[in-house]
Formats: structure tokens, sequence, C-alpha cells
């Protein structure tokens, strides 16, 4: 409940000095949070039927409705209503009031929600599906930072969906350090001798600079027998990723992703899309996300063996009672997967 204390601590800030507009942001934050994050997470434990899920979805929904009550007077006292009602009015109710928070979790939680933003960003660049397993994380991380993640390693590798973390001390060791000279500031102060600034450039130890400049400092280079600084705003610093690796770099924090994928990680991969298929057939059906359902699976022999052998994953993922590997005789579209074909059935669940 932490991030609902810290959310009531701002609105209530923010309110008391009479900046509505910074309040309702941060109770947009909050609800895009609820449904991004929470729910989304804690979709297993819904269909499950956890009273503790729907126990504290509820807390924060009813929060949300007396949050929201002065901006949306309407839509908060019809939210209130369904959800409690033991009040005539929302407007009845005393304005949310915050309890004790868990700083250390609220803290550890933010650093690995950070690592899991760069080892998506870094999926992106190297356009690989979440729905793909990979086989590592390598995340920058010591001290309080590496302690965090590791207490919460469990979602990190399930949102990234790599097998394991491992860590490295510094972002240097993910890569290659390059450096480049800024034509935009340097251009205009070296003009016709940035041929020589490029060489001397290429000339430095680009580990060593990169760190000299992170800490604020500055680099030498010599120029026609003449030595002139450069400082951060002089140089670009990238990162050449190391063989077979994707890293997304930040300031000091960077996430590399393993990206060799071998046959157990390929048929994974499969299975997972196996599910994405059934999910988009289920909605053609007009399916509720509750209902269970009779499942048909026909197509590519590869994607057959990959759904045998990833079968309870896949029934548990899609309600489905019951999996058969029938013919469907062309009654349905095939989905493409990798380049072969799947074909799926399915029916309500008496």
């Amino acid at each position: 409940m932490s991030r609902l204390e810290a959310t009531i601590e701002v609105v209530r800030e923010r309110m008391d000095a009479f900046d509505a507009t910074s309040a309702g942001r941060a109770i947009q934050t909050f609800v895009d949070e609820i449904s991004n994050w929470y729910v989304r997470r804690s979709r297993r434990r819904f269909w499950d039927g956890d009273p503790t899920a729907f126990a504290t979805l509820r807390t924060y929904l009813l929060a949300t409705a007396k949050l929201v009550a002065p901006f949306c007077p309407f839509v908060a006292d019809e939210i209130y209503d369904n959800l409690d009602g033991s009040e005539p009015s929302v407007h009845l109710c005393d304005f949310p009031v915050p309890a004790a928070r868990d700083l250390e979790l609220e803290q550890a939680m933010v650093v690995a929600r950070e690592t899991v933003r760069l080892g998506l960003a870094a999926r992106g660049q190297a356009k690989l599906a979440v729905r793909r397993p990979l086989r590592a994380a390598v995340v920058v991380a010591t001290g309080s930072e590496r302690t965090a993640i590791e207490r919460l390693s469990g979602i990190v590798r399930e949102e990234l969906n790599v097998r394991e973390l491992r860590f490295v001390s510094e972002a240097d060791e993910l890569g290659e350090v390059e450096l480049k000279p800024n034509y935009r500031t340097l251009g205009p102060r070296f003009g016709k001798h940035m041929p020589l600034v490029a060489a001397a450039v290429a000339g430095l130890d680009a580990t060593h600079a990169a760190a000299t400049l992170r800490e604020g400092g500055h680099v030498a280079v010599s120029i026609n027998g003449q030595d002139h600084e450069l400082t951060a705003e002089d140089l670009l610093v990238s990162m050449k990723p190391l063989a077979g690796y994707q890293v997304e770099r930040e300031g000091s924090h960077a996430v590399a992703l393993e990206l060799e994928i071998d046959e157990e990680l390929r048929v994974e991969g499969w299975a997972r899309e196996i599910v994405r298929a059934i999910q988009l057939a289920r909605q053609d059906a007009g399916l509720e996300v509750t209902d269970r359902i009779v499942l048909t699976i026909d197509g590519d022999e590869s994607l057959i063996a990959a759904a045998r052998a990833h079968q309870e994953y896949i029934a548990g993922e899609t309600l489905a009672v019951q999996v058969s590997y029938e013919s469907l005789d062309g009654s349905t579209a095939p989905v493409d997967i990798d380049g072969r074909e799947l074909r799926v059935g399915v029916a309500l669940a008496s």
C-alpha cells in the first residue's frame, strides 16, 4: 500500500497549496500504475479468486474515488456507490489520510521498475517481443541498488522474461565505450581543424575518458602542438555492446540482454506465441475474460510439439479445461508464428 500512501501525501500537499493541477496528475499517475502494474501483474490471482488481491484492488479504487471526488464529483460518487455505499455519498466521507509508509520497499520498487524499463528498451532496440524468453539479463548495480533488485528479482525476471539475472559493477563492463567529437559544439571552435580533433579524440582511452567526464572532469587533446580541454558537452559517449548482447544505458545505469536463443528458449517462445493466438481467438469469439474454454490446436508439427510440451502452461493462461490436437480442416484462419502455420479453435466449456 506504500504507493497509495505516497499518492495521498502528494495530493493532500498539493491541494493544501491550491495546486489542483499537480494533485490531479498525481492521481492520474496512480490510476495508471494500478492498471498497468498491479492489475496486469495480478491477473492470475484474480482468475483464481484470491480474496487478498480483490480486497487490495477495492481499497485502491475506494481511495481513488475519494481522492478524485473534488475533481469529478459525479463519477467519483458512482464508483463509491458501486464499491461501498456505506455513506449516502462519497462527499460525506473523510478525505484520505496517509498511513505509515514502507520507504525501503518503495525505493526498492523504484529501482526494480527502472531496471525493467531499461531492459524493455533493450528488447525494443533488438526488436524482440517480450513474449520471447531470453537466457539472462546483466544489470549494472552495486550496494543498495543490487540488494533492491535481488529482493524483487522475481518481478524483474518476469517483466523482462529472462531466466536469470546477473550483475556487474560498472556499465563499461557491458561493452566497448566509444567516443566521438560533438561537431555542434566543436565545429565553431576548431573550424577547418576538426579532422585533427576527430583524430585526437579517436586516440583517447575511451573508457578512462568516459569515466572522467562522468565525474565532471575534462580531457585534453593536442591540436597543432597546443593543448585543448574538452568537456562532457564536447564529446559523445556511446557503447558498442558485447557480441551477442543488446545494451540500454542511461547515465550509470545499464541493462544488457543476452540475445542467443537456443532450442529450449525457442520452443518456450512458440508456446507464448500460441497463448497469444488463443487469446485473440477468444476475443474474436466474444468470450468473457473469465470464461473457461475447450481448445483445439492444429497446424505445423513443430508448433504442435511446443504446445504439447507446454500444455499445462497454455491451458492455465487461456483458461482451457480441455485441450485436443485435431484437424480443423481449414475452418479457422491460420496464424503465422515464425513462418509456421497454426490454427486455433475455441468453444465455451459447458
